[in-house]
């Protein structure tokens, strides 16, 4: 699977990378030409473009940043004019390019007709003397002057057909085989990973608690990297199919215009597109390396006891949420610089202003940065994870939601309450790893001491050797004895450790089977009592104080 990844990451770099970038003049298009160097200081300050013919940069002029535009258009448009006649000539009709001292300046025409003046500014560009800039725009024009007219032949464009149809059918190869490659991939997805059992320490099985974890933690893995395949694999499409109509276009002088054009007026969205679909295959398979370090810890039975399974798909769950969540901020923001930058935006004071922004910011908001210290280190430390019951202060309930700036919990009437990470201070965790079941009896003081307590400890065993309960409760259920006198009776005491959050079933259950058994062996459980004392004597005054009256 890497090298297949490797090789559509290759062909999806070539796509991208062998179109080459477009700067210049397009010579019916005007509006998309953008002279290099231009400065928004002055009007006066020289710039640079290129003159094109048939979609080919022939040579560049310079001139003031007013003048330029004017001058380019003047010279493409007598340029287009000359080669025009030119192909309209015979074909062995040689071109003719002479220059001619006009003002002491150098004057190029073309089968003697006008293109245009040498100045100062051109020489300047190509750092020679006037004369010398003449005679390299001179020679260029010739040359490209005659290659264009040979392109126009007949038998030319024949052979560039030839070329095309090539290049067409293995358009239509290659599309074929990632389409082929694409359906082979799908079809390994009708055995999935979790259908392997996954191999423990020292290639040991690993235990059927574990299962559940690994198994979702792969099959999310899997997906994620189904996304990144198909996402690859559309662009390697559009690559094949983008790039090859792009060369074929480049081998015609009729259409070679069309590809300048066309790469000039789609390389910003081009750009941006790149940058997107980076930025999201960059979380999708940072999601999938998360979920395969996860993993992993979990086959490599690192952080794994008979009695941390449960708690530990808790902490996967957290962990993996709070750990996409930051990567994909980090992502989104590299994707937006670097959007910044195939813009051609500076970023460089972008992120020195946005420094002092931080640094303002941070000192506003010293709250929100203690919530998120706070809930890094609840989430290291493993204080509760998503599916634990805790109590903050005077709240509690099941938590629902974790991340580094609020903890949201569920409490027993249905409210979502949400606490900062910052206000908490002192937690306590029901459901950590183990829970217990403690129960308290009240048995009458008339009752058989010895009886009853055998009684609770039978009903309590036989519940522990039911399969049904067995796996809820961890250890052999303890009948501590006579807590207390209270004034509901004997107060008897038992303990019983159970699985995370089974505490409240396993009570439930034991109170229910108690009091069936306790009223088929004639132990009456204890109700409030209160017992009222009067001596003789006040007896007597009181009947003769109801005779008096």
């Amino acid at each position: 699977m890497r090298f297949q990844f490797l090789a559509i990451a290759t062909s999806m770099a070539i796509a991208v990378v062998s179109v080459p970038k477009a700067t210049a003049q397009i010579p019916f298009l005007p509006q998309l030409q953008a002279p290099s160097n231009v400065s928004t200081d002055s009007n006066d300050r020289v710039v640079s473009g290129w003159i094109y013919l048939d979609g080919r940069g022939l040579f560049q002029i310079a001139a003031s940043k007013t003048n330029f535009p004017e001058r380019s258009e003047d010279i493409q448009k007598k340029l287009k004019k000359i080669s025009q006649n030119y192909f309209q000539s015979p074909a062995k009709t040689a071109v003719k390019v002479e220059v001619r001292k006009v003002n002491e300046l150098p004057v190029i025409y073309v089968n003697g007709q006008y293109l245009m003046t040498i100045t100062s500014e051109d020489a300047r560009l190509r750092q020679v003397d006037m004369s010398t800039s003449a005679d390299q725009i001179t020679q260029k024009l010739e040359e490209d002057l005659q290659e264009a007219k040979q392109e126009r032949q007949t038998q030319f464009l024949i052979d560039q057909g030839k070329i095309a149809a090539g290049i067409g059918l293995a358009m239509i190869v290659m599309s074929w085989g990632v389409y082929s490659w694409q359906r082979r991939s799908k079809k390994d997805l009708v055995y999935p990973i979790a259908s392997q059992p996954p191999r423990g320490f020292l290639n040991s099985p690993t235990s059927p608690t574990d299962q559940p974890i690994t198994t979702q933690l792969n099959k999310q893995q899997k997906q994620h990297l189904q996304e990144v395949k198909r996402r690859l694999f559309q662009l390697t499409q559009a690559g094949i199919w983008g790039s090859g109509s792009f060369f074929i276009l480049g081998l015609f002088p009729y259409t070679r215009g069309f590809q300048v054009g066309i790469l000039t007026a789609a390389q910003f969205p081009l750009r941006l597109g790149v940058v997107f679909l980076g930025t999201y295959v960059a979380i999708r398979l940072t999601y999938a390396l998360i979920e395969r370090f996860t993993s992993t810890l979990i086959i490599s039975r690192a952080f794994l006891t008979p009695e941390s399974s449960e708690r530990l798909q808790l902490r996967v769950s957290t962990f993996s949420g709070v750990t996409k969540s930051i990567a994909t901020i980090i992502c989104v923001v590299v994707g937006i610089l670097l959007a910044l930058i195939s813009l051609g935006i500076d970023i460089v004071p972008l992120l020195a202003g946005a420094s002092l922004v931080g640094v303002a910011v941070s000192l506003a908001s010293q709250n929100l940065i203690k919530d998120a210290i706070n809930g890094f280190l609840i989430i290291l430390e493993d204080q509760y994870a998503l599916g634990d019951v805790i109590t903050v202060g005077d709240v509690g309930g099941l938590v629902e939601n974790l991340n580094l700036r609020m903890t949201q919990v569920r409490d027993s009437e249905g409210r979502l309450i949400t606490i900062p990470n910052g206000e908490i201070k002192v937690v306590a965790n029901l459901s950590s790893r183990w829970s217990r079941a403690d129960l308290t009896i009240p048995i009458a003081y008339q009752a058989d001491t010895e009886d009853a307590l055998k009684l609770i400890e039978t009903v309590a065993q036989k519940m522990n050797q039911e399969m049904q309960w067995q796996r809820h409760i961890l250890e052999p259920p303890q009948v501590l004895g006579i807590d207390q006198f209270g004034d509901r009776g004997l107060m008897i005491r038992v303990w019983i450790k159970t699985q995370p959050l089974k505490q409240w079933d396993v009570a439930r259950e034991l109170r229910r089977r108690l009091k069936l058994a306790l009223d088929e062996a004639g132990i009456s459980i204890s109700v409030p009592q209160q017992a009222i004392w009067v001596n003789e004597d006040q007896l007597v005054n009181f009947h003769g104080n109801g005779k008096a009256n």
